[in-house]
């Protein structure tokens, strides 16, 4: 049984995306006042969203409509809403902070944060099974899924709630390792040049990644990342238990038969650090110092997130009943345990709806959605689902938004440049045109609708 090509470090299933957070109401025309509609095909985790709420108005409204290509990215966007949602009051922001990058980026995690994740998903199974037409928390709606889609979010969840097994429940299927999962996927990836693994990964961060721009992607880190699935170590602990949200299922043919393998799926070379850490507003983290970054990017994503919270502190429907300091101190254990969905922050004017898999080409049949999307975001993953119908749910001002390929470290210069002229072709085929007044970005394309 083969895992495939030597040279598929970016996985199969997208864990996190390929470029950092933008605010997509100011990418491209900018885009204010009234309610907004914004439509994530395949964006692979809520950075987008965060971006794009910390960016608002007070008067402006932000529905967000989210489209991924398999439920367990679904489950795990839910999952790392559901903590950024969770309230000062229950757990401080540096905290949430912490657990929040854990979760996000580490193949293992500490027992609190399993302990705090395992209680989310627990939250998150009963939204799904019990709210059939109203959601539990407008910025968690599953409503509009199939049922089968949410049997198997609800399946998923059990999966990482269940405790870990014990040697007297022979009937459970032994746990997954992941350090076994991460280092059969990495030794997959070098081949031959697994034994001088190490030197492989110092040639791709300066080679590849700092060339691309992110210097601030620190040795030590990346490599520990590199060999051990390790993006986020921010206090003492001991990072050994597996975090289940970063496990799915692939299919794999083997002697003519279907066989799905779970393990570890999702991108091994380019690093967790690309959405929140590598670009920051404050110039003062990415000052050097003899030629070396002061800041790395775990500090810059945690500077990010951390901004990006208080940001959703701002937005709640009802204001904090500590202050500040108060709410930075960490609560009781049994406080926390006892947090529900109805007790997250409400976000004033905010929603978050998550479509079924398969909608993307029924949109355009249904007369709500006709010429609706006021920006349109696809994802390096799924651009392939770009087509002419993307033309029918666009707003007449629509802003239409492709990831690129510049942090795909597998793809060469000139495929690079191959497949942004690609994208070009493609949003011409469905009637968009480059947006041409802004600054050129070779990380996203931005296109308008074509004029007649």
């Amino acid at each position: 049984m083969s895992a495939g090509r030597a040279s598929e470090g970016a996985g199969c299933i997208a864990w996190w995306g390929f470029s950092p957070a933008r605010d997509l109401l100011k990418t491209g025309p900018v885009k204010c006042g009234g309610d907004v509609n914004v439509l994530l095909v395949g964006s692979g985790d809520p950075r987008h969203i965060l971006k794009t709420i910390s960016g608002l108005q007070e008067e402006e409204r932000l529905h967000v409509w989210v489209i991924e290509s398999s439920m367990e990215v679904v489950a795990r966007q839910l999952l790392l809403l559901y903590l950024a949602l969770m309230p000062k009051e229950s757990m401080g922001n540096n905290e949430k902070t912490e657990v929040f990058l854990e979760v996000f980026g580490n193949g293992e995690i500490r027992s609190q944060t399993e302990e705090t994740l395992r209680h989310a998903a627990s939250q998150l199974s009963l939204s799904v099974t019990e709210t059939l037409e109203t959601a539990a928390h407008p910025c968690l709606n599953t409503t509009l899924l199939k049922f089968k889609e949410r049997d198997e979010l609800a399946r998923i969840f059990k999966l990482w709630i269940q405790p870990k097994s014990s040697s007297s429940s022979s009937q459970s299927a032994a746990p997954i390792l992941m350090s076994k999962a991460w280092d059969y996927r990495v030794r997959q990836h070098l081949g031959t040049r697994y034994d001088s693994k190490k030197g492989c990964f110092d040639w791709d961060l300066k080679m590849k990644l700092h060339e691309r721009g992110c210097g601030v992607i620190n040795k030590q880190q990346y490599a520990r990342w590199r060999e051990r699935g390790l993006a986020f170590e921010m206090r003492e602990g001991v990072y050994q238990i597996t975090n289940p949200s970063l496990l799915s299922s692939r299919v794999f043919s083997q002697k003519g038969n279907k066989v799905a393998v779970r393990g570890y799926w999702g991108d091994i070379v380019s690093s967790p650090y690309l959405s929140f850490g590598i670009e920051t507003d404050d110039k003062s983290m990415l000052k050097t110092q003899n030629g070396q970054h002061i800041k790395t990017a775990q500090d810059i994503s945690f500077a990010n997130v951390q901004d990006l919270f208080h940001s959703l502190s701002s937005r709640r429907g009802c204001p904090p009943t500590s202050s500040q300091s108060d709410a930075d101190q960490p609560p009781p254990e049994s406080e926390r345990k006892s947090v529900t969905i109805n007790d997250l922050m409400p976000l004033s004017g905010i929603s978050v709806t998550f479509l079924p898999l398969d909608s993307l080409d029924k949109l355009p049949e249904k007369q709500k959605f006709s010429h609706f999307f006021d920006s349109i975001y696809f994802s390096v993953s799924c651009v392939h689902k770009l087509g002419p119908t993307v033309r029918q749910i666009a707003a007449p001002d629509a802003v239409l938004v492709v990831e690129l390929a510049k942090y795909i470290l597998d793809v060469n210069k000139e495929q690079e440049a191959g497949f942004a002229e690609k994208v070009v072709s493609m949003a011409l085929d469905a009637e968009f045109e480059l947006w041409r007044d802004g600054k050129s970005d070779d990380v996203h394309a931005v296109f308008i609708p074509k004029r007649n």
